[in-house]
């Protein structure tokens, strides 16, 4: 399956931006799908997931209370609502599937494919 990431940008913090990951090549409805992202001078990191059938989903501590994935997959789509953005949320978003995993695993690194990033900017 490849995958498309959009809707990066730049806002201001405290503003809001939502992220799209389409895949396309055969329908992802099986597969758990996640974001991550990586800061410049960092290392990537884990951001949200979400299990194959959508019955679950895992954010890292971070983003909890301000960040929402969400499933479409009649769209093959998944989307990343982020709001109240802060600086520290600068990086470079990524998309990431593995077939019929959790959430919970997917959080742990378990990815078969990536996406292209999507930079998003925070400027405070």
């Amino acid at each position: 399956v490849q995958l498309q990431a959009s809707g990066g940008g730049l806002a201001q913090a405290g503003g809001s931006l939502r992220l799209s990951c389409a895949a396309s090549g055969r329908s992802f409805s099986r597969y758990a799908v996640g974001w991550f992202r990586q800061a410049p001078g960092k290392e990537r990191e884990f951001v949200v997931a979400i299990s194959w059938n959508g019955g679950s989903t895992v954010y890292t501590d971070s983003v909890k209370g301000r960040f929402t994935i969400s499933r479409d997959d009649a769209k093959n789509t998944v989307y990343l609502q982020m709001n109240s953005l802060k600086s520290e949320d600068t990086a470079v978003y990524y998309c990431a599937v593995a077939p019929g995993i959790s959430a919970q695993a997917m959080a742990r690194g378990q990815v078969v494919s990536w996406g292209q990033g999507t930079l998003v900017t925070v400027s405070s």
